[in-house]
């Protein structure tokens, strides 16, 4: 299989079941529209009491007796994206922080214990260090490459979850998800996966996930138009817990939210097949270049993660880092992302735009060092390869001062 099966075939996997997925099979087959209908609203009417108190009793479907529990799209979407993850069942939110933040309030209590990896999404570690710590649930940061048998000594009699972000933001370092699930089972906790930047990619719950959250604004809305989130669960039981936090808590997305990403969702296998060769393409060129020290790819066979990439994922994304020989200062790097012309310079990722994002002094880690080498972060989008290369060229002579 040559590389570029490697990161692309996850994706191909998946085109015809995205084309189906969601699609109201029940319709007519006369004037039936490709897609659902946008449907606007906060009050349902019913003809009676009865049928209220009957709607009223299904709280764990995708039904609802008022709009704050749903729409008709948002539940479409709900049954596409558990399709995609191979879970349970699945719960639309506002935003990817939401899904992060609505699992661990979910899945823990007071005088309960969290492990989160060093690498973690910055604002869920903002949430851990402040709400859910004034929550009385105590978090420990644990290193992502780190052995089982030190996780081990990590635990303690009131963890509640592990939580696992594979590949790490930022410097994309790959958890070993199965030995983390068996760890976290073994003490009566959960494991929860921050699967993002694997979506589609890897199959959470066929490795032991009981918990998969998303930010579906990245590949699945996949325009740059939408801020959406989304968790699967394992089995009924995880979500019927998760069903009554999310209605308490208000958890939902707008119904034009979740219209443009099913839309999206349609061609989320073809942009990011051809997203994640070009990617691997980028990054190839990249580590040939004199300027750099290494690349964050998890599919390049030089990353220490590249042997767990290449057990438990199908594929890769467009996502990865790039850290500068040692000689380059933060500043002379800043220079060279401000003279790109290609690459926006913005901190979200996933869409069909190249982006560019510095690393350094803006990321936090307590367990492991910070990259203090100059590092930036990388979305290849759809634009072409050779044109990417050569931003990236004129960019490398502002770094070299010419």
């Amino acid at each position: 299989m040559s590389s570029h099966e490697e990161v692309s075939r996850g994706w191909e996997r998946l085109a015809t079941l995205l084309i189906r997925a969601g699609r109201d099979e029940n319709l007519p087959a006369e004037g039936k529209f490709v897609n659902p209908p946008v449907t606007r609203g906060s009050t349902v009417l019913f003809p009676d009491l009865a049928s209220l108190n009957a709607q009223g009793m299904k709280r764990y479907d995708h039904e609802a007796i008022y709009g704050a529990m749903g729409t008709p799209v948002q539940h479409v979407l709900e049954r596409a994206v558990a399709l995609v993850e191979g879970g349970e069942d699945t719960q639309i939110v506002s935003s990817g922080l939401s899904a992060c933040t609505t699992a661990l309030l979910t899945f823990t209590a007071s005088g309960g214990h969290v492990l989160i990896p060093d690498s973690a999404y910055g604002p869920t570690r903002r949430f851990t260090d402040t709400m859910l710590r004034r929550f009385g649930v105590e978090t420990t940061y644990y290193p992502p490459c780190v052995s089982v048998a030190e996780m081990e000594r990590l635990i303690r009699p009131e963890t509640q979850v592990i939580f696992a972000e594979s590949p790490g933001s930022h410097t994309f370092e790959i958890q070993d998800i199965p030995a983390l699930s068996d760890l976290a089972h073994r003490h009566g906790a959960l494991l929860i996966l921050d699967n993002t930047w694997g979506f589609g990619i890897f199959e959470p719950f066929r490795h032991g996930v009981d918990v998969s959250v998303q930010a579906l604004t990245k590949y699945a809305a996949g325009h740059s138009d939408a801020i959406i989130g989304a968790l699967t669960v394992a089995d009924k039981t995880l979500w019927k817990r998760l069903r009554d936090a999310a209605i308490q808590l208000g958890q939902l997305a707008g119904p034009d939210e979740c219209w443009l990403t099913l839309r999206g969702l349609r061609t989320m296998s073809v942009r990011l097949a051809r997203q994640s060769c070009s990617a691997l393409d980028v990054a190839r060129w990249l580590a040939d270049r004199p300027e750099v020290e290494r690349v964050l790819h998890p599919a390049l066979p030089d990353f220490p993660g590249y042997e767990l990439w290449k057990r438990d994922f199908n594929g890769a994304g467009p996502l990865f880092s790039v850290v500068l020989k040692e000689r380059y200062s933060r500043k002379s790097m800043e220079n060279m992302l401000d003279s790109l012309h290609l690459f926006g310079i913005g901190a979200s990722w996933g869409g069909f735009e190249s982006l560019v994002l510095p690393t350094t002094g803006s990321v936090s880690r307590t367990a492991t060092e910070a990259p203090v080498q100059a590092t930036f972060r990388l979305n290849i989008g759809l634009e072409s390869v050779r044109d990417l290369c050569g931003d990236l060229e004129q960019g490398f002579s502002a770094l070299n001062g010419s």
